[in-house]
């Protein structure tokens, strides 16, 4: 039986590496078939957390881990089981581990910072701050239309931009609109709620009305868009897989002096009709080496719900990739079915 030793420098840190009932450590364990316990040691304040198996790769990569660990609690950022099972995935796959959650995007009005939880999310709020036009793509739950909210509230707070504006095409709404109560905009204001949600956190209900009022936070279904210069302005597109490269060539001349804008969506969810093109496929592949504007794709690695969405998202993806080839073959099968035929076989 090998082992190998880490030294924490405080027991705070050595709880918060073992999580509740030992939560975080026990992942480690089953993902690298190892053995972790902790001792007190004279050597510092802390313990020796000590790793035991007889295959030395797997030690290696569980020190790793617990050592990245480390690096988070000396930052005083709490280890959730999320943040070990992300760090064991980027391990597993042989990744660089990359530091990510020591800057903060903004603080919510109920005093919690907002910083990445990804390596990926840190990389796209580097992108956010580095760039004019930024395209956040990827699978359900990686905080792309969130982290944008929180970058455009701390600029419009630090007055680099004198109002937010947030839009979504209404396409899955369809003739749906026509069912629900009330104007136009109380029509559309469901589709909005994401939007609303993420805003409420950043200055509260009552800010937020305020500045609604003042024309200073703006929230529109994209068609409102047409027609438009919008100067001075933090722009963030939703749900873009839903527009038309009409809608999103139109969305994208819309930025005016002193403006940036942030496009996010996820293309596996397209509900444009059969045959339509999407606007934001398409875009990237315009646009993507332009400088000043930059594309960041998020992987299921960058889920930062609840655990079990990132599996849900490996699933219908593995699920939808296999529905695919089948649907290739079936092609190639009549094909080949037609041409015995003709030949007498």
């Amino acid at each position: 039986m090998k082992e190998r030793v880490l030294l924490t420098d405080t027991m705070e840190q050595t709880s918060n590496i073992f999580g509740n009932f030992d939560a975080n450590t026990n992942m480690i364990e089953n993902a690298f078939g190892v053995s972790v316990t902790n001792r007190k040691t004279e050597k510092t304040l802390g313990d020796a957390i000590i790793i035991r198996a007889d295959d030395e790769e797997a030690i290696n990569s569980a020190y790793e881990v617990l050592e990245y660990l480390k690096g988070v609690a000396e930052r005083g950022n709490e280890i959730t089981e999320q943040t070990v099972d992300y760090i064991i995935g980027t391990v597993k796959g042989g990744e660089k581990l990359e530091s990510f959650g020591d800057d903060c995007v903004c603080i919510t009005t109920q005093g919690k910072p907002i910083k990445a939880r990804t390596i990926g999310q840190k990389k796209y709020i580097d992108l956010i701050k580095k760039n004019t036009i930024v395209f956040g793509v990827g699978p359900a739950g990686t905080g792309k239309t969130f982290l944008a909210v929180a970058a455009a509230s701390t600029a419009f707070r630090n007055k680099e931009v004198s109002r937010i504006i947030l839009t979504r095409p209404a396409v899955e709404a369809g003739e749906k609109l026509g069912f629900l109560p009330g104007d136009l905009q109380m029509k559309i204001d469901p589709y909005l709620r994401p939007l609303y949600d993420a805003l409420f956190q950043m200055f509260g209900a009552e800010t937020y009305q305020k500045y609604i009022e003042r024309g200073s936070i703006e929230i529109a279904p994209l068609a409102y868009m047409r027609g438009r210069t919008l100067d001075d302005s933090f722009i963030i597109l939703d749900e873009a897989q839903n527009t038309t490269p009409e809608q999103m060539k139109m969305f994208l001349t819309r930025l005016g002096a002193g403006s940036r804008a942030i496009i996010t969506g996820d293309v596996t969810q397209i509900d444009l009709p059969y045959g339509k093109k999407s606007g934001l496929v398409e875009a990237v592949k315009i646009l993507r080496g332009i400088d000043g504007i930059a594309v960041h794709e998020f992987s299921e690695r960058d889920v930062v719900r609840h655990r079990l969405v990132q599996k849900i998202v490996l699933a219908y993806d593995k699920y939808e990739r296999e529905n695919k080839a089948k649907q290739e073959e079936r092609p190639k099968q009549r094909s080949y079915k037609i041409a015995n035929k003709r030949n007498g076989q």
